[in-house]
């Protein structure tokens, strides 16, 4: 109860359904895993009874930007508009965004054909044309409802029934949020969690889900993943947070083992990255760098 997140289960054609589990990345136990997580809740009875018969034939990750209207950055650069999910406009309460992203993406190409009109200021007032937009509209009465989970389930349900409710986003003031990787506790003050095996017909390993996200990079190329002090992975990660990143990563990309001399590394399965961008959210001490591998590298997603 103290972790936000949730399930979905969307009926598709040809008898296909797709199935998520998402994890609020604030969450406080480095020893939970959202993709074990993920595993677990397809035991359920109610989504069992859809999946047992099943065939599993496409998996993959990402994460959501969810901050809604607080977390909106600056849209406009010189040249550049921000568009859709990469800005930020998620309607959490409703987990929906698509909508939002196809309006941005329409006032951006207005504001753009404003632009070469001869509108010199078009774009630097694309942030206002946003905010003044159905999106903002949209959005700024369910500000406060993803940052009221902070303090857990019960009075997150409580304060979204008040805003939903009775003061209908109208309240005066605007919580805020706090940055996902500061949020971890140390291992020695947490309890381990103990996920089952996966029994291959509901729940699998995530190796052979990686392979069915059909990703792909260059051998050649150098890596997309890299550390920016490589000794905080040992003397600050595993020695206060029993590595989570081993647990985070949703495609099995990094690991402890052992160098030649019986001391433990960190090791960084960059072929396997599905490019959820999780481990440059999460690490602790925002030790790994994530940046877009060559030649479009990764995940080829068929029907997600």
């Amino acid at each position: 109860s103290d972790t936000y997140g949730g399930g979905f289960l969307y009926h598709l054609e040809n008898n296909q359904v797709a199935v998520g589990f998402a994890v609020g990345l604030d969450y406080s136990n480095p020893y939970l895993s959202p993709f074990e997580e993920f595993q677990r809740y397809k035991s359920h009875p109610v989504i069992s009874k859809t999946l047992s018969d099943g065939k599993r034939i496409s998996y993959g990750a990402r994460a959501l930007s969810e901050g809604g209207l607080q977390s909106i950055p600056k849209l406009n650069v010189q040249g550049a508009l921000l568009i859709g999910d990469s800005a930020g406009f998620l309607n959490v309460p409703k987990i929906k965004g698509t909508h939002t992203a196809m309006k941005s993406g329409m006032l951006a190409a207005e504001q753009a054909y404003a632009f070469v009109q001869g509108d010199a200021n078009a774009l630097a007032s694309y942030d206002d044309t946003v905010q003044a937009s159905w999106i903002g509209e949209e959005l700024r009465p369910v500000r406060n409802i993803r940052p009221g989970f902070r303090k857990g389930l019960w009075l997150g349900l409580a304060n979204a029934a008040l805003i939903s409710y009775i003061t209908r986003g109208k309240e005066p003031w605007t919580l805020k949020h706090h940055a996902d990787h500061q949020s971890l506790n140390t291992a020695a003050n947490s309890q381990k969690i103990y996920y089952p095996k996966p029994d291959g017909v509901l729940s699998f390993d995530r190796l052979s889900s990686v392979h069915l996200s059909n990703t792909n990079h260059e051998e050649n190329q150098p890596a997309h993943l890299t550390l920016k002090d490589a000794t905080i992975p040992i003397s600050t990660n595993l020695a206060l947070y029993d590595a989570p990143e081993q647990r985070y990563c949703p495609a099995q990309v990094y690991e402890i083992t052992e160098d030649e001399a019986g001391q433990p590394m960190l090791q960084i399965n960059a072929q396997n990255c599905v490019h959820c961008k999780t481990c440059d959210i999460k690490d602790p001490l925002q030790n790994i760098v994530w940046t877009p591998p060559e030649g479009g590298g990764g995940p080829l997603y068929t029907n997600m």
